[in-house]
């Protein structure tokens, strides 16, 4: 008996060869100037934990659209826009599982360690209507970054590297994106350390599921709003969000997702199947 090694084909790559990651991200963090400076300046929240500055959550979408209408026309930018809602890329209908159901479970697994390990925890409030309307707020949101972040960066980091160097990549950049938000919500170095690896976690998790659900962005939103709004309702208001316990889990599971998958486009399964000898 021998074991031989059963891999799909993965899902065809969406190649555009004048788009730039690099000037993207410089775009994007050049737009974000004049909002981090109005955070600075302007001492509101949007929500618990959100400051003024987190408006910067439309630069990607402004970059991304800014660059394609110079490199492709406004027929592109018509193109990336409808990709906010292209489903019908996604083949397998099992993929809406962890699309949906990944960051939840994450957030419930951490509030389940955090009990175990008898950090302090208040009682889970029911949800009233105002934390409902979060949802809809969250997924407008992820879809303004996933528009840029999946629509336009990640196939052309994807075809000079591979998917999980992409995910590295974008996950850090997202992070050090981050940073003035978090430094503007009074976030101790400590727990924005610990931040910066769940966003790192999430990037590579977002991209395993772009790859395998046909490059749909409106997946990569979908997850990427559930993350937000399971911190968010951490159990009240992200009153203990503990980026450090979501850290740890979702680096383990990406680790997971890494191993099984393979980093080349993180949507080669590894299927281990036994053939008979010859």
């Amino acid at each position: 008996m021998r074991e031989i090694r059963q891999e799909p084909r993965p899902a065809p790559s969406i190649r555009r060869p004048g788009r730039s990651p690099l000037r993207f991200v410089l775009l994007v963090f050049a737009l974000s100037v004049p909002l981090f400076v109005m955070g600075a300046l302007v001492p509101l929240e949007l929500l618990p934990g959100l400051p003024v500055s987190s408006l910067s959550v439309l630069c990607p979408v402004t970059a991304a659209a800014i660059l394609v209408y110079r490199e492709e026309k406004w027929a592109s930018v018509s193109v990336l826009l409808k990709r906010s809602f292209d489903c019908g890329r996604i083949k397998g209908a099992v993929w809406y599982l962890p699309t949906v159901l990944l960051m939840p479970a994450v957030a419930i697994l951490a509030y389940g360690l955090m009990r175990l390990m008898r950090l302090p925890l208040p009682i889970p409030q029911p949800l009233g209507w105002a934390a409902l309307t979060t949802i809809p707020t969250f997924f407008v949101a992820a879809l303004a970054e996933e528009l840029g972040w999946s629509g336009y960066a990640t196939d052309p980091l994807e075809d000079r590297w591979n998917g999980l160097r992409a995910g590295v990549l974008l996950g850090v950049v997202g992070a050090a994106w981050h940073l003035v938000l978090l430094a503007q919500a009074q976030r101790p170095p400590a727990w924005i350390a610990w931040q910066s690896l769940c966003l790192v976690a999430l990037r590579i998790l977002i991209v395993w599921l772009y790859n395998n659900t046909g490059k749909s962005v409106f997946a990569a939103a979908v997850c990427h709003a559930t993350y937000n709004v399971s911190w968010q309702l951490f159990p009240n208001q992200g009153s203990h969000y503990d980026p450090r316990i979501t850290g740890l889990i979702m680096a383990v599971v990406a680790v997971i997702v890494t191993a099984a998958w393979g980093p080349m486009t993180l949507a080669h399964y590894r299927k281990w199947v036994r053939r008979p000898a010859a």
